[in-house]
């Protein structure tokens, strides 16, 4: 996308005005969805951008800025301003641009610029719209989208480093409501993976519209749920979701580096109870999650998080690295070429344990079942977090008696990983996007149930 001859001048150029390191970041963006709402398509998008981002390394200084023109003269002028205040003698020399293989990973059989398949898409949506319906009288409203998009990349850096790679995204989401009366109530399911419209064939649109319905439906005619500290089991997949957004952060140099992670200075000491070892891979095939290269060039890896409650490592960057001195782990990530990278998650994930959901209940003489988490809101630096429950169950002396509505679950990272007594053996992954400094990008979440013995649920009406 573009010339490394070209690429190699802007880096001399970074490299002549004092920078200690200089990348470029290309990117040409695909994009294309489809929304259906009220049984009929709603909006249909699609687009191209095509952008190239400029980093500069003065120290610990990182200097960032972008363009949509390939020309040397303009790139060498937006290194120019972003070097103006720091500009000092050279003191680097870049070596020759060596282009980099690897292994792909993640096929794909139907990418986006082959072709968009939209009548195939509509086509989905409308059966599980229709399977939706069916359910029950009661549902009102199915809203269900397909959003596809392909990335291609190229990155230059000042190390010789000249290395591409082509990425495939598509996300089905389905959405119903249920009302009765002036009640409502919804259900919701987004897949996603790392490939093409294939990834249709692992999605069954008629028993994805029914099993939205239902949530719907379960939450509608629920009890309000009981308020105050208690056991709560949190539900595989997307229950991960706690660990992710109040501790998955917390381990990223991002917050590292600046020492506003309460883990900053945990390395090798015990963080969670002895049952938990966390992960984050971004190897996985075909997972919504996955990259083959992280958006520094780097190959991706499987990075173990924490093993048997012990902190193992973080998710380190190229600046995170130098900040703290840890090895990088290819996590620096960013959302497109309008962003600077930043060490991110890919695939977060508590490893799988032995216990089954009955072992799990049977200790428990009243508390909550919590088989699918929503979103909520979590305060940086510290994990403290404040959960929806989707869908959530009472459970009286072991066993799950009723569905219960507004649950909400809350505590901190730091505290909630040492009252994980129990995993259990049906793990499971679900697809979402994180938003953060540079960007939303891409990430999966996920884990098997969970007990965890003691945090405060806030319930109501």
């Amino acid at each position: 996308m573009l010339n490394p001859n070209t690429a190699k001048t802007v880096i001399d150029h970074a490299l002549f005005l004092g920078a200690d390191f200089a990348e470029l970041f290309v990117e040409h963006h695909q994009s294309s969805s489809v929304q259906l709402i009220s049984a009929e398509i709603d909006k249909v998008n699609s687009g191209i951008d095509f952008g190239i981002g400029i980093r500069l390394f003065f120290g610990h200084k990182v200097l960032y800025g972008y363009t949509n023109s390939t020309d040397e003269e303009e790139l060498k002028r937006v290194t120019s301003l972003l070097a103006a205040k720091d500009k000092r003698d050279q003191i680097l020399t870049a070596g020759a641009l060596n282009l980099n293989r690897y292994d792909n990973k993640h096929s794909c059989q139907l990418p986006l610029s082959q072709d968009a398949n939209m009548a195939a898409k509509i086509a989905f949506l409308r059966l599980a719209d229709q399977a939706a319906r069916a359910e029950n009288e009661k549902i009102a409203q199915f809203i269900g989208s397909v959003a596809q998009r392909e990335q291609q990349i190229e990155i230059f850096n000042s190390d010789g480093l000249h290395i591409d790679d082509t990425r495939h995204y598509t996300r089905i989401s389905a959405n119903a409501v249920a009302q009765n009366g002036s009640e409502q109530s919804t259900g919701y399911e987004a897949p996603g993976a790392f490939t093409g419209w294939e990834f249709n064939t692992h999605i069954d649109a008629q028993k994805l519209g029914h099993d939205v319905a239902k949530q719907a439906m379960v939450k509608l005619f629920a009890e309000a749920c009981p308020s105050g500290e208690m056991p709560v089991i949190i539900g595989n997949g997307f229950g991960g979701v706690i660990f992710h957004e109040a501790c998955g952060h917390l381990l990223e140099t991002t917050s590292v580096a600046k020492k506003a992670s309460v883990f900053h200075d945990k390395m090798g000491e015990i963080i969670a109870n002895s049952v938990v070892s966390a992960v984050d891979d971004g190897t996985m095939t075909n997972q919504w999650g996955s990259i083959n290269i992280d958006d520094e060039g780097m190959e991706t890896q499987r990075t173990q998080l924490i093993k048997d409650g012990k902190l193992t490592s973080f998710m380190v960057d190229r600046m995170g690295g130098l900040k703290t001195g840890f090895a990088r782990t290819g996590s620096g990530r960013r959302e497109s070429y309008k962003f600077a990278p930043t060490s991110r998650m890919r695939n977060t994930f508590i490893e799988p344990g032995t216990s089954t959901l009955d072992d799990m209940l049977a200790g428990v003489e009243r508390g909550i079942y919590a088989k699918k988490m929503g979103g909520g809101s979590v305060q940086p630096g510290t994990g403290e977090f404040n959960f929806a429950v989707q869908e959530a169950y009472l459970v009286e002396n072991g066993k799950i008696t009723k569905p219960l509505k507004s649950a909400t679950l809350i505590s901190t990272g730091p505290k909630v990983l040492k009252e994980i007594s129990m995993i259990g053996n049906d793990f499971a992954l679900a697809a979402g996007m994180c938003g953060s400094v540079s960007g939303s990008v891409p990430t999966t979440v996920g884990q098997a149930a969970l007990k965890v013995d003691n945090i405060l649920v806030g319930g109501g009406n």
